[in-house]
């Protein structure tokens, strides 16, 4: 009997200590590797809170861009930019008893520097990329999520609404590069003044439905306002100064090939605001010649293609192996500067056992210039009466772009990432005149 006690007690400790140092591990200390968060769990705090519907976020990234050779300007600098996020995600059947409910709000603040918009690029015409793609969008304070999202029907309709971005939900895609030809939606980068990509909000709804485990299909309205873009107009939620609405719609799949997760998306946008014709007036004339207003068609549109596939796993891991990636967006060339975009890459994760949460990235991209726009600066050059490059009167002739970026991602722990780069130019905003340029990269990735 004393035996079966004693053997009862050594279970009941035992269980205990395993409580204890459980309770330990989900309570790990600031700037531990083993953390999610730099800043660790708070004594236990954050988990509970995320327990309650409450997950807080805060993160950096930093980018640093270094002309190495080329470019406008070979006189060789450094600059830097940075992003602070801070939010929180919120679980409100967990917080309200509300099934099926989430909601989030997302605070972010821009500062610095960026290497393409002088030293790389021609500054009368810039680049068509950038080589630090957290540039841009003000150096100020901005709301870019304020949102609620319900799902209906056995999680089959799911309704999202408030104030966010097409980007989050439309043309998705990761950012493992530094260059911004290989990062996020790339459909904002090339939709000429319509669709604001990551930190600028609109006012937005957006209609999902799953057709069945692999397949959905989604629409989305987006309120389309320039003021938006203005400085001091971060936190801007009325409705005055509306251009017209953005309609995107899309179709994706996400199919297990050999096992191995893919998405495949399809999809379509229309802007139903005023766009002006980038070469013709209203009599179909050459506007940079006639002197007459460029003609103001009544919508503008495009469509995208994004194909995401895990071609290996490693040694059987499948959270380790090649990935190749592929976007191509296609615009209207009635008014849009830029009329198709293209790009490949190829993500190594895990390539060595001693850093199996590292990886190495490769990516190519083309950027195509509308051939009416540069037929419109030949034009513009001509009545202007200049035609010497070196003329600063001159508009620069561009016509396309191509990047190239090699990089390899130091997963230093769980919440910071380093990630140095090559980057290489050639035409940099599609200018011939402009010598190819190499850039050194740096970017790194943190959660607090």
């Amino acid at each position: 009997m004393k035996m079966k006690n004693k053997a009862w007690l050594i279970c009941q400790v035992s269980a205990a200590a395993a409580l204890v140092l459980a309770g330990n591990a989900m309570a790990d200390e600031a700037f531990s590797s083993d953390s999610k968060w730099m800043t660790g769990d708070w004594g236990g705090e954050r988990t509970k809170l995320i327990e309650q519907g409450i997950d807080i976020k805060m993160d950096y990234v930093g980018e640093v861009g270094g002309n190495l050779n080329g470019g406008f300007n070979d006189d060789k600098t450094a600059r830097y930019a940075d992003q602070f996020g801070l939010g929180a995600a919120l679980d409100l059947e967990k917080l309200f008893g509300w099934d099926n409910t989430q909601a989030k709000i997302q605070l972010t603040n821009r500062n610095g520097e960026n290497i393409s918009n002088d030293r790389v690029g021609d500054p009368r015409a810039g680049t068509l990329s950038s080589s630090q793609e957290v540039y841009g969008r003000g150096h100020m304070v901005r709301l870019t999520q304020l949102w609620i999202q319900h799902q209906f029907f056995d999680n089959k309709l799911d309704v999202k609404a408030g104030y966010f971005g097409e980007g989050e939900d439309f043309n998705t895609f990761p950012c493992e590069f530094q260059n911004l030809a290989f990062c996020g939606s790339q459909v904002g980068n090339w939709a000429t003044n319509i669709w604001y990509n990551w930190p600028v909000m609109q006012a937005a709804i957006r209609v999902k439905y799953n057709i069945n485990d692999e397949l959905y299909a989604q629409i989305g309205a987006y309120n389309q306002n320039t003021s938006q873009l203005e400085h001091g107009n971060g936190f801007k939620l009325s409705g005055s100064g509306t251009n017209g609405t953005v309609l995107p719609v899309e179709l994706v799949w996400s199919p297990k090939v050999n096992s191995l997760p893919g998405e495949y998306r399809v999809g379509y946008y229309k802007s139903t605001a005023p766009a002006d014709d980038v070469l013709e007036d209203d009599n179909g004339q050459n506007a940079a010649t006639s002197g007459n207003p460029y003609r103001v068609h009544d919508s503008k549109h495009g469509y995208w293609f994004v194909a995401q596939q895990q071609l290996t796993s490693h040694n059987g891991d499948a959270s380790r192996g090649l990935n190749i990636a592929a976007n191509a967006t296609f615009h209207d060339k009635d008014t849009n500067f830029i009329d198709n975009y293209q790009s490949l890459m190829f993500v190594y994760k895990g390539p060595f056992d001693a850093r199996p949460k590292d990886d190495v990235g490769i990516g190519f991209a083309r950027i195509h210039v509308n051939d009416d726009v540069k037929k419109n600066a030949e034009l513009v050059n001509a009545s202007n009466g200049v035609s010497d490059y070196d003329n600063p009167l001159f508009s620069p002739i561009r016509e396309t772009e191509y990047n190239y970026e090699i990089n390899y991602g130091f997963h230093v722990t769980n919440w910071l990432t380093v990630r140095p780069n090559l980057q290489y130019i050639t035409h940099p905003g599609g200018v011939d005149q402009v010598d190819n340029a190499l850039v050194a990269g740096l970017k790194i990735q943190s959660v607090f």
